[in-house]
């Protein structure tokens, strides 16, 4: 999971980014809304820790612009010294899931972000159906109306990461990172040609509910869409 930490101070996110990292997340931090913003537009998140009190913009205003930049939900915990009962009531009403007030007790701190995390992306089952997909991570094989269909691990782990983020924008980075891991020797052209071969075994066109789209400038995105009827696609 990547997560992304806002506070203009930056001792704070030093020590939420070390709370998170050593849980395990991918941690990016960031002193000033509008860098935030503009990274969102070519970057995937899937989650932020926000502070309130910030020069400029307010962490209640970059919740309202989020809805500009990002197309799906964003998990939003806000981390601020503002704890009056009105104060909690507006961060949440303007947008954030979950508040936590400052001083920052670490364990509190990552059992929200886990929590938060849980309820924004299930832990998946044994076998995971997308419509006629079903994917087993156990064998990492899929299926599709039945029959096997000869993807290899690398496909597997990507096709698996696109349908569990179904509709939802995916950057070119956050997809490297999770299929091959922290590679910057990977050439653009590998995810490329994995995407390619994905959408030609598995077949996803909207014949079987599904479309594998292209993300200008950001990465990839794979859409559910209503079957065609039979007779348009005989044309």
């Amino acid at each position: 999971m990547q997560v992304a930490i806002l506070d203009d101070d930056e001792a704070h996110n030093e020590l939420v980014a070390g709370v998170l990292g050593g849980a395990g997340y991918s941690c990016v931090t960031f002193t000033r809304p509008a860098t935030l913003l503009a990274e969102l537009r070519r970057q995937t998140f899937d989650m932020l820790v926000i502070d309130w009190t910030m020069p400029g913009m307010s962490g209640v205003d970059v919740i309202e612009r989020l809805r500009e930049v990002v197309s799906t939900p964003l998990p939003v915990l806000m981390v601020t010294s503002r704890s009056s009962e009105g104060e909690i009531v507006t961060g949440l009403t303007a947008g954030a899931d979950d508040y936590v007030v400052k001083p920052l007790s670490p364990p509190v701190l990552l059992a929200r972000v886990q929590a938060l995390l849980r309820r924004s992306f299930p832990p998946a089952g044994e076998g995971e159906a997308f419509g006629p997909y079903v994917f087993d991570p156990a064998t990492e094989t899929v299926t599709c109306a039945g029959e096997v269909q000869p993807v290899t691990s690398k496909e597997f782990k990507l096709g698996l990461l696109l349908f569990r983020n179904l509709q939802r924008p995916l950057s070119r980075d956050y997809l490297v990172q999770h299929v091959w891991g922290h590679r910057p020797d990977l050439e653009s052209r590998t995810l490329d040609a994995h995407v390619s071969k994905l959408r030609s075994k598995l077949s996803l066109r909207p014949a079987n509910g599904f479309r594998l789209v292209t993300v200008y400038g950001f990465g990839y995105r794979l859409e559910t869409c209503l079957p065609q009827p039979v007779e348009e696609l005989q044309e």
